[in-house]
């Protein structure tokens, strides 16, 4: 049985003031409610999420999630604070701010040597998960085959399977995780549309060189693909390497949608802003669909990015890396001394490392008994690989290093007490 209050009546009984006591009524449940969409079935608390929960009840140290809690520039937080005072805070077109588009096509001519109309070939998204999302809905219908690179970014294929598009997998090996193209071939079939690109890699902080990226290139004109980049750890890129955009490869550009965001080169996950740059009647129905299901991104938060990254030189990009590198390269050592042997990375801010040496016989388990033992909470890299039992994934975890230097020397000391 189910109770349910009404609105009392403007004159109720002194006596019972709300009315409540004459208004109570009570209606019937259905033994039996209607059944939930099957498209959605195979969503679970992804292992990231557990996590977190886990560690916050436990009062460990989350480096399972990619918070990044590095200081967010102070022009971007006073800009987006007067932005907040002085507008905009309506809707704003569906396009984004046009502010924010021209500085964001001017970085891409600058930094990543590709050039898009901010006008008609550049969106602002509500994070670089929502450019994923449109791209899916428009490139592809259901059945339609999609590569991605093992190990993957789990949203990736969590996207990919709500909409009903079959994932092929191309596993990469580490240490280098190097692409081939006879691999990438096996994976191509009659029903493939597109390859994703995800560079520098999450969970694996591969970074694409130009030769692995010209194998994508022959695959997708030979057989007629669109490539999808994520590209948003562009600035975490490490040891002198050069992260190089795949729509820079001229058979790559006219097939390319290049996604990007400022989540992580901010520090600014919660504000959700992402941009998608395609070639303009692509560009156009992404932005049809990113209006349908989010309207726009945060209108003071887009104006706030916008004179801040106006304000920022590119030695602001220049510094992070060379900081990001530095809590790596403390990090592995902490890995290595504990026993855990780490896969330094080459980009991005996460690690994986061999976890075998702990108990327990799934990623999962040894991912617990660490948390348990340290108080450092990892995520089990059984979340980056197909659950073919015995994988890779099953002996590795993944750590987030883009944390204050407090918060990791601690995680350091932690580790270290596992040796």
């Amino acid at each position: 049985m189910a109770r349910f209050f009404q609105q009392p009546p403007k004159n109720v009984n002194s006596s019972d003031p709300r009315g409540y006591g004459k208004l109570l009524v009570t209606v019937s449940t259905p033994n039996k409610l209607p059944q939930l969409a099957s498209r959605m079935q195979f969503l679970t608390q992804s292992e990231i999420r557990r996590m977190t929960r886990d560690c916050a009840e436990k009062g460990g140290i989350n480096l399972a999630q990619g918070l990044c809690d590095m200081e967010i520039p102070e022009v971007v937080r006073r800009a987006a604070q007067r932005a907040i005072d002085e507008g905009p805070n309506t809707y704003v077109s569906h396009l984004g701010l046009p502010e924010l588009r021209e500085i964001l096509a001017d970085k891409l001519v600058r930094l990543n040597a590709v050039s898009y109309d901010p006008a008609t070939e550049l969106i602002v998204t509500n994070g670089a998960s929502g450019a994923f999302w449109a791209a899916c809905l428009n490139l592809f219908d259901p059945g339609d085959e999609v590569v991605l690179f093992e190990p993957y970014y789990g949203y990736h294929l969590a996207h990919l399977r709500a909409c009903g598009l079959p994932a092929k997998f191309v596993r990469l090996a580490p240490p280098t995780f190097e692409v081939t193209e006879a691999a990438l071939l096996e994976q191509i079939g009659p029903k493939t549309r597109a390859i994703v690109v995800c560079t520098p890699g999450n969970p694996s902080g591969k970074v694409f060189t130009r030769s692995e990226l010209e194998v994508i290139e022959r695959v997708a004109v030979s057989h007629n693909l669109w490539v999808i980049t994520d590209e948003i750890y562009e600035h975490f890129v490490y040891d002198g390497k050069k992260h190089i955009s795949p729509a820079s490869l001229p058979g790559i550009y006219p097939r390319c949608i290049t996604i990007g965001g400022l989540s992580k080169t901010l520090s600014i996950t919660g504000w959700r802003l992402g941009y998608c740059a395609a070639p303009s009647g692509v560009a156009e129905r992404l932005a049809l669909t990113s209006d349908l299901v989010y309207i726009c991104a945060p209108s003071p938060l887009q104006a706030g990015a916008a004179a801040g990254l106006r304000a920022l030189p590119d030695e602001y990009y220049a510094a992070l890396a060379r900081h990001q590198q530095d809590k790596r390269d403390r990090f592995c050592e902490a890995l290595l001394t504990a026993g855990l042997t780490p896969i330094v990375p080459e980009g991005a801010y996460y690690v994986l490392a061999d976890i075998s040496k702990l108990p327990g016989t799934t990623a999962r388990e040894r991912a617990s008994a660490l948390l348990d033992q340290t108080g450092v909470a990892a995520v089990a890299g059984s979340a980056f690989y197909q659950p073919t039992g015995g994988g890779p994934g099953e002996t590795l975890a993944r750590f987030c290093f883009a944390k204050t230097d407090g918060v990791l020397d601690e995680a350091c000391r932690r580790l270290e007490t596992l040796r």
